[in-house]
């Protein structure tokens, strides 16, 4: 798969399973924006992500003048956008809260990050492609956790099961213009900010009763996650919309 010619954005990909996916799109001829709005994060993507040529672009996804903000960037630079990867998202401990204790402010936080932003974010993007008469392919990184339920993640499991609906409506409603919209659910993946999730699932107060195996053996790597949006976003996967991409070693398999 080659991306030769093609414009990538890919909203936290600068760090853990964005990295990954950056790295992916990137050697196989991309040019890449990542998208981050913390500096620190933007830098260490640079360093990662070093001679593939890769945008910087420090942007809020969840404020209208961050999206804003990402388009006009992108656009400046490279002229057009044809993919767009929704990685950004509220993960790990800080997604976690126990049902019976959630706050209204950690619920409106973790859907403002995991949904909101990712919808508006690609309303314009989609806009930006229908007025340019250009098609292009969406993709939202959901997890495991839209299709089995977490302890302490009730929100943060809802708002990945929102993700994979929304690309089934999208993919409905923007067939006609040529733009597909799909979503991959990763599993149990190693980054370096969630080397120790299980200790912290359970120092949150989970039992740690209902934490799944992975059939394969071993946790997934950020960049076979990457291979799974390379696929989708190429012209492989030309009549592949509306669907969701588990990679999860077998995590869902019982």
């Amino acid at each position: 798969m080659r991306f030769d010619g093609r414009v990538a954005v890919v909203t936290g990909g600068g760090t853990g399973i964005g990295l990954g996916i950056s790295r992916v799109l990137a050697k196989a001829g991309a040019r890449v924006a990542i998208i981050q709005h913390r500096q620190q994060d933007l830098d260490f993507g640079l360093t990662q992500l070093e001679g593939l040529g890769v945008l910087p672009v420090l942007a809020d996804v969840t404020r209208r003048d961050g999206i804003e903000q990402i388009l006009e960037r992108v656009l400046a630079a490279f002229g057009q956008i044809d993919i767009l990867v929704n990685n950004a998202a509220a993960t790990g401990s800080a997604a976690l809260a126990p049902f019976l204790e959630e706050t209204e402010e950690h619920f409106d936080r973790v859907n403002e990050v995991n949904y909101r932003a990712l919808y508006f974010l690609s309303q314009v993007v989609a806009r930006h492609l229908v007025e340019t008469k250009r098609r292009g392919s969406l993709i939202h990184v959901a997890s495991v956790g839209a299709f089995a339920a977490q302890e302490l993640g009730s929100v943060y499991c809802a708002t990945k099961a929102a993700v994979t609906s929304l690309a089934r409506s999208m993919g409905l409603e923007l067939a006609p213009h040529g733009i597909r919209v799909n979503a991959v659910a990763p599993g149990d993946i190693y980054t370096p900010a969630n080397a120790t999730i299980s200790d912290e699932i359970k120092s949150a107060g989970a039992t740690g009763k209902y934490l799944r195996v992975t059939p394969a053996g071993r946790r997934g790597t950020a960049e076979e996650v990457g291979h799974a949006v390379a696929f989708l976003a190429s012209d492989e996967a030309s009549f592949v919309t509306g669907s969701t991409f588990i990679v999860d070693g077998g995590f869902l398999a019982y």
